[in-house]
């Protein structure tokens, strides 16, 4: 019996380069056929953004074994634009995936990040799409034991599909092993002390963006914040759809 591989189209915003996407790149090449293209450098926080002043370039590399790896010059969306368009000869990926991210992109801190980005994008296609991201910041981590849960939910979502305007957000807390996986809602919390003011020898300011993340429902148990701060790995279903249908009703009354 002749069984078709899946065609797996990989992106980041950490780079070709990064330790996270080589991770899962050899998560997967055992049973799919895998193309990464990913930006030649980090590219963290841009979201969905890209490219509409700029040219791009896409180049070979050689990095990754068991696939095909291509670098572009422009944001993590861009790569999966220019993938879809220009390096599949005409095939529609079976799944886009982001990742594996260094850094957590739970909470809020999905709508910052270029990994969700990719998903985005995929799942504005109609392309089945997750985001996975460990909150292990250090870029040489082991990702190693990730492994069971990405292929899980890989091959789950390979097998059934996710409903149209659907893309998962996958977070795993800073552990070398999980209590299990839970289905969360996004919890909120917000980014304060963002700014650090410098003075230049030269005379003049500058300025980082660094911040802390400030938890602002720490008691509630459906989060994903909650699932990562007590070891178990948690998935966000996330939709594209952004209307609030709640508010929609009640704002009928302002028609005229």
């Amino acid at each position: 019996m002749n069984f078709k591989r899946p065609l797996i189209l990989i992106s980041n915003d950490d780079g070709y380069h990064s330790n996270g996407i080589k991770t899962l790149v050899s998560f997967l090449a055992d049973f799919a056929e895998v193309v990464v293209c990913a930006p030649e450098a980090a590219r963290s926080g841009y979201s969905c953004a890209f490219s509409a002043t700029d040219h791009l370039l896409l180049k070979r590399r050689h990095n990754i074994p068991d696939c095909e790896v291509w670098s572009c010059t422009g944001t993590p969306v861009d790569c999966v634009k220019l993938a879809i368009d220009q390096l599949l000869d005409g095939r529609r990926p079976d799944l886009i995936l982001g990742g594996i991210n260094h850094g957590d992109n739970s909470s809020v801190n999905n709508h910052y990040s270029g990994t969700m980005g990719i998903a985005r994008e995929g799942c504005m296609k109609f392309i089945p799409s997750i985001a996975f991201s460990s909150c292990d910041y250090n870029p040489d981590s082991d990702l190693t034991p990730l492994r069971h849960y990405v292929r899980k939910i890989v091959k789950k979502v390979l097998a059934e599909g996710l409903p149209k305007g659907i893309c998962l957000n996958v977070n795993f807390p800073k552990t070398d092993s999980f209590l299990g996986l839970k289905v969360c809602r996004m919890g909120y919390g917000s980014w304060v002390k963002e700014v650090v003011r410098c003075v230049h020898p030269r005379g003049f300011d500058y300025y980082w963006m660094v911040g802390k993340y400030l938890n602002t429902e720490p008691q509630k148990t459906d989060t994903d914040q909650w699932a990562l701060d007590h070891g178990y790995v948690c998935v966000t279903p996330v939709t594209i759809d952004v209307t609030d249908y709640n508010t929609l009703r009640s704002m009928k009354a302002w028609e005229d």
